[in-house]
């Protein structure tokens, strides 16, 4: 059986670091899934490219562009999930923060989902535990104990690279364990796809606009 899982990467540069550690967590996931026995299809998205579509949603009352739709579909139906971001102002940058909120309510329930940030000096670390986790935690994902934090000091190999290796390969394994077992179930709920709502699809009966006003 084929996984699927879903990476967002919300670096505004080419390349970028951001990306970098991205396409590391991706090869660890890729092979903890293997080496349980299964396949697994990786999906990168760079979230700078969807900034027109996130910014016309937020500027037309939730209207998403049909370029949006696609890929908050394929986050809802993803497996796992792995999310980086660079560190702006303390924080995760506004283009990352822009993606969440254009998300349903229920699109990411029991979702396994790895947090990893990147920035210039380990002083922005716990970015991890007081942002991206408290986020992801609200949308009722499920996060992995093992966040994934690269300062600049740790893309240039030594112990420091081998240190992010292994934090990446801990992550991952994480991930594998809930992805292929389905170890995510937390007080008796297994998570499932079937149990999320990515918002997009339009119910079959609509009020009429003009009706919910007492136009008609």
């Amino acid at each position: 059986m084929t996984r699927r899982v879903v990476v967002l990467t919300a670096g505004l540069s080419q390349p970028s670091s951001t990306r970098l550690l991205a396409d590391q967590i991706s090869g660890s996931v890729e092979a903890a899934v293997s080496a349980r026995g299964e396949s697994v299809d990786i999906q990168t998205y760079e979230l700078r490219e969807y900034a027109v579509d996130l910014a016309t949603m937020m500027a037309t009352a939730g209207m998403p562009t049909a370029r949006l739709d696609q890929l908050r579909r394929a986050v809802s139906a993803a497996d796992g999930l792995v999310v980086v971001t660079p560190v702006f102002a303390a924080s995760y940058s506004g283009v990352f923060k822009m993606f969440f909120d254009a998300l349903d309510a229920d699109a990411l329930n029991g979702m396994p989902v790895i947090i990893a940030a990147t920035a210039g000096t380990p002083r922005h670390s716990l970015v991890l535990d007081h942002a991206l986790r408290p986020l992801l935690s609200h949308l009722r994902a499920v996060v992995m104990p093992t966040g994934v934090f690269a300062a600049t000091e740790d893309f240039g190999g030594g112990a420091a690279g081998r240190d992010l290796a292994a934090r990446a390969g801990r992550a991952a394994a994480e991930l594998a364990a809930h992805v292929v077992s389905d170890g995510g179930a937390v007080a008796g709920f297994t998570p499932t796809t079937a149990d999320r709502d990515s918002g997009v699809d339009v119910p079959s009966e609509v009020t009429p606009f003009l009706k919910l006003l007492g136009k008609q």
